[in-house]
């Protein structure tokens, strides 16, 4: 068995692993990477994730009335294949090209606290970084798991078959993004949500705003509706759900499960590193990405913190303030970390909701406007997308900015000026106050901010 020792190894080319090894390749540090699939270097975002998502809701949107869906679906599916094997090539090319950097495709299984195997390789290591990611969740619902017709996101975006009726089983962030998208390309979508309503973390008004919003372009949303089995045909799956003690069915032609993803930890030999793992198999780690092991770390999804590549981003800042920096950045400096949903328009939110707002005993005024109304600002009109709303939550007291949530064009840029806000302690009143281009988004600030609501 052939063998090497690396100063660092990491295991999953995620974003946070990819960047702290080119850092560090960059220092002089031996390197060694592994990913399992060649498939997926580069990690989740740009192979199956955030960049292939992104762009078909892109493409989906520019099908216009003429053409034809399925035509139009696989054209898109073509392109987008090209640009994620294109981004994968540079990924591999950016760090197997260094000197100092080694890209091992294979499977890798801790043996002990310092050694991998991956096939007939052994890889020991001074500090080893774990950025495995994380995979999809399929229900626990009787006849669902072994159904020919199940679908995960990844299986999905990469099918160039537009499938005719999709049930998409889940109404988060996946799943409502999912639904815009395949209803944009021309698919029957039925969205399937146990909770009273979709979108449950939100407010009730912004979840409703997204709702109407979906709604109005042809998806059906059964909130409140439990899918109790899956029975599989010959050409078509029958999901069979109980709403208000009722019990129904529906055909569909493919099943999207769309209940989140869990840290991808299963089969590395963690018990054999002594690295431990929370009750929902995560990577468990301190503030400084520490495992059990002291020159374990573990980056991204693995870890069982928000599942967002800019995060993984963040990590791989605070793992090189730990090995060759003074240590003093942890997770627990993060405030105010957006998130956007890609549905049309963006929903894009950060802070805390409402009703969060109430719960921590917070007094709260409320600025909240329709996009329609927004009289200062044009742009929604001049790109003809005047859906949605904004919504911002004040502490009563002082005018700090506890939260917001955007739905609205631009939502996705809108919100990072406002988190931006939030973590340097500005006040409502100077965004309310500030001067921005025109026409612009941004510039609905001065209006929004201006509609006080005292809770």
């Amino acid at each position: 068995m052939d063998s090497l020792h690396a100063d660092v190894l990491v295991v999953g080319f995620g974003k946070g692993g990819k960047v702290v090894a080119a850092k560090l390749g960059e220092l002089g540090k031996r390197v060694v990477l592994v990913e399992r699939s060649e498939d997926m270097y580069g990690g989740t975002c740009p192979n199956v994730g955030c960049v292939p998502t992104k762009a078909l809701v892109h493409h989906s949107r520019k099908r216009r009335d003429g053409d034809i869906s399925q035509e139009w679906y696989e054209r898109s599916v073509n392109t987008v294949q090209e640009l994620t094997a294109l981004l994968r090539a540079g990924n591999y090319e950016a760090l197997d090209s260094a000197d100092t950097v080694t890209v091992v495709t294979g499977k890798a299984v801790f043996l002990d606290p310092q050694t991998v195997t991956v096939d007939d390789l052994t890889i020991t290591a001074d500090t080893i970084l774990i950025d495995t990611g994380s995979e999809p969740i399929v229900p626990d619902i009787p006849g669902l798991r072994l159904s020919k017709y199940l679908r995960t996101s990844t299986q999905l975006i990469e099918s160039t078959t537009l499938p005719p009726r999709l049930a998409i089983v889940g109404g988060g962030y996946l799943g409502v993004e999912f639904a815009s998208i395949y209803r944009q390309f021309g698919s029957q979508v039925t969205m399937f949500e146990d909770a009273p309503k979709i979108l449950r973390h939100e407010d009730d008004d912004v979840a409703a705003a997204a709702e109407e919003i979906l709604s109005d372009e042809g998806i059906e949303i059964l909130a409140g509706a439990d899918v109790v089995e899956v029975v599989d045909g010959d050409d078509s799956a029958t999901v069979v759900y109980e709403r208000d003690g009722e019990r129904h069915s529906v055909q569909v032609d493919a099943i999207l499960a769309a209940a989140g993803r869990k840290p991808a930890t299963e089969g590395l030999g963690l018990e054999a590193a002594g690295v431990r793992v929370t009750d929902r198999g995560a990577v468990e780690v301190d503030e400084y990405l520490r495992t059990s092991q002291p020159h374990i770390f573990a980056l991204g999804d693995v870890n069982g913190g928000p599942q967002f590549t800019y995060i993984s981003l963040d990590d791989s800042r605070i793992v090189p303030a730990q090995l060759i920096g003074n240590g003093k950045r942890i997770t627990t400096d993060r405030v105010a970390v957006p998130h956007t949903l890609f549905m049309t328009p963006p929903l894009a939110t950060v802070g805390l909701t409402e009703r969060e707002a109430h719960a921590a005993g917070r007094v709260v005024t409320i600025a909240e406007q329709p996009v329609a109304e927004i009289v200062a600002m044009p742009r929604a009109y001049a790109v003809e997308e005047t859906r949605g709303l904004m919504e911002f939550v004040l502490d009563a007291e002082t005018d700090e900015i506890l939260g917001a949530a955007l739905l609205s064009v631009d939502a996705q840029e809108l919100v990072n000026t406002v988190a931006l806000a939030m973590r340097h302690g500005l006040k409502a009143a100077d965004l309310r106050d500030a001067i921005y281009t025109h026409p612009s988004s941004t510039e609905a600030f001065n209006d929004v901010l201006g509609a006080i609501v005292e809770e």
